[in-house]
């Protein structure tokens, strides 16, 4: 009896596939085990987190709030720039300079109030040396025609190999200036990190709120569709990703998108949901812990609470897998750490955790 009650637990625990071990949860993936432990609690809407090369971590909360954490303490840091915090605006990413051993430097990104407009901006800033406070804060990009819609931001900055600076912006719920070049609607910027000029680098996004380089240095973006067609795409200069001319969602009405999926002189997307999994932070992972994963695709899904991973062969997704579904909420951002672990930030539970291999 005892040894059928014993077998019967052990599937038991194979089923439910989570286990609590010292403050910690022990989940299964397609090809093993990982754990998952909270770095730290109670945060106010985080949206991003960036490394320090001594081992703190910077926070961005969307209400404007940059917390510094390290060795388990937590404070805010002073200087940030003022941000339009209301409806999907605020402060919003965090990237630490790759040079940040030298310059100390940082790059926000933010909705910038403009009277009772907001429009996304890019800032500069040196970190002390203390850690309390921003300094030489400068904004480098600035949307044109801010908007007095509080939605679709976008809001991703990548720093390329290149030197160059890639910020994602949202439509702002303007649908036709994603296709107008006289806008920054619906485009990814590349922006001069002294501040010296930005350009149009690609056009027709809708809400791109991941963003990041594969291990080739590439540009890679995930971006929000209507109901359906949430989109992965690999931006190049000068190239049209189709929206709202061609999609592969339909408005939340029900009713058509433009001229239907597909259209000469306008990209497709490397990978599509739908439905919807309400795309935030992306990155794609180097292998140092988990081999088996080298160049996948990392997504959070702010609507079901998951992280879908998307095995990729060269620029094409051959397979996902939806990691740790309903067991974090609203998931929004996802980075590795120097060290190759996995960081996340789900904004619902305002915890920000960290995945090894168990």
């Amino acid at each position: 009896m005892w040894a059928i009650g014993k077998n019967l637990y052990l599937a038991l625990f194979l089923l439910l596939q989570v286990q609590a071990v010292n403050g910690a949860d022990v989940l299964k993936h397609d090809t093993g085990v990982v754990q998952i432990t909270p770095v730290i609690e109670n945060l106010y809407t985080p949206w991003a987190v960036g490394f320090l090369p001594n081992g703190g971590l910077l926070i961005t909360e969307r209400d404007g709030a940059l917390i510094h954490f390290k060795d388990g303490v937590r404070h805010k840091v002073s200087g940030v720039p003022q941000v339009f915090a209301k409806g999907q605006g605020g402060l919003l990413d965090v990237v630490v300079a790759r040079d940040f051993a030298q310059t100390r430097m940082i790059f926000l990104t933010f909705a910038e109030p403009h009277g009772k407009r907001a429009g996304s901006a890019l800032a500069t800033a040196r970190l002390s040396k203390d850690a309390s406070k921003l300094v030489d804060l400068r904004v480098i990009y600035r949307q044109k025609h801010p908007s007095n819609e509080t939605g679709h931001f976008g809001s991703r900055v990548v720093e390329g190999r290149d030197g160059w600076l890639y910020v994602t912006v949202g439509d702002r719920g303007d649908r036709p200036k994603a296709q107008s070049l006289a806008h920054h609607n619906g485009k990814v910027m590349r922006v001069r990190r002294d501040g010296g000029g930005s350009a149009i680098y690609s056009h027709g996004h809708r809400n791109p709120q991941g963003a990041t380089l594969d291990l080739q240095g590439q540009l890679w973006t995930v971006e929000h569709g209507p109901k359906g067609g949430d989109e992965v795409n690999r931006p190049e200069q000068s190239k049209n990703y189709g929206w709202p001319v061609i999609s592969y969602g339909r408005h939340y009405t029900g009713g058509k998108v433009g001229e239907g999926h597909v259209k000469t002189g306008m990209e497709q997307p490397m990978y599509y949901w739908d439905p919807s999994i309400a795309p935030s932070g992306m990155m794609i992972y180097s292998g140092k812990l988990w081999p088996e994963w080298k160049g996948d695709i990392f997504v959070g899904s702010l609507k079901f609470d998951l992280i879908s991973r998307l095995e990729r062969d060269g620029s094409k997704v051959i397979a996902e897998e939806r990691l740790f579904r309903g067991k974090y909420n609203r998931i929004r951002d996802v980075r590795e750490a120097p060290g190759g672990s996995i960081y996340f930030l789900a904004a619902g539970d305002g915890v920000l955790y960290r995945i090894v291999p168990q």
